[in-house]
């Protein structure tokens, strides 16, 4: 693994929020996801599911976390809430890809008493700079399932070309 983060992972990583400067994400910055409500610190928001001192109650809840773990390189995250029947043997981000923004399209159960859901989302990311920049999109209809009272995500279905999001 290329370690482009200086060892720094988590909620302390370095991460370009924009194309235009890097901070560090703090506590009181608004969180990757978007936040919920909207514009949500991500102490508010993801922080406290990134640092384990809280577990997701919905599906969507751990979709924006996984986002977020994207953008800042926390692999760990990403292996801890992946179900272990469909989890590669390593889980670590592309140093090289920004996760700038997400986009709900959809869900469809997930909630507090709910033992599976799914979420679309899209998720827009960039790569490179200058002439070399290259921007792009992942659309997913991800699947989700909980055991012992845990969140876990499972899988990608193909999402369907005619929802236009809601």
């Amino acid at each position: 693994m290329v370690d482009t983060f200086h060892g720094q992972r988590g909620s302390t990583a370095w991460i370009k929020l924009s194309g235009e400067s890097e901070e560090a994400l703090r506590g009181d910055a608004p969180c990757a996801c978007g936040g919920v409500p909207a514009g949500a610190t991500f102490d508010e928001c993801c922080g406290p599911l990134l640092r384990s001192e809280r577990h997701a109650e919905t599906a969507e809840q751990l979709m924006r976390s996984r986002f977020t773990a994207y953008a800042l390189a926390d692999g760990e995250h990403l292996f801890r809430t992946w179900y272990a029947r469909t989890r590669p043997p390593h889980v670590d981000p592309e140093p090289w890809v920004r996760w700038v923004s997400l986009e709900i399209l959809d869900t469809v159960d997930g909630g507090a008493d709910d033992d599976t859901g799914v979420v679309e989302f899209r998720a827009h990311w960039v790569a490179g700079e200058g002439v070399a920049l290259q921007q792009g999109e992942v659309h997913e209809r991800s699947t989700f399932r909980r055991r012992a009272g845990r969140w876990f995500y499972v899988g990608a279905e193909e999402p369907d070309e005619g929802v236009s999001g809601s």
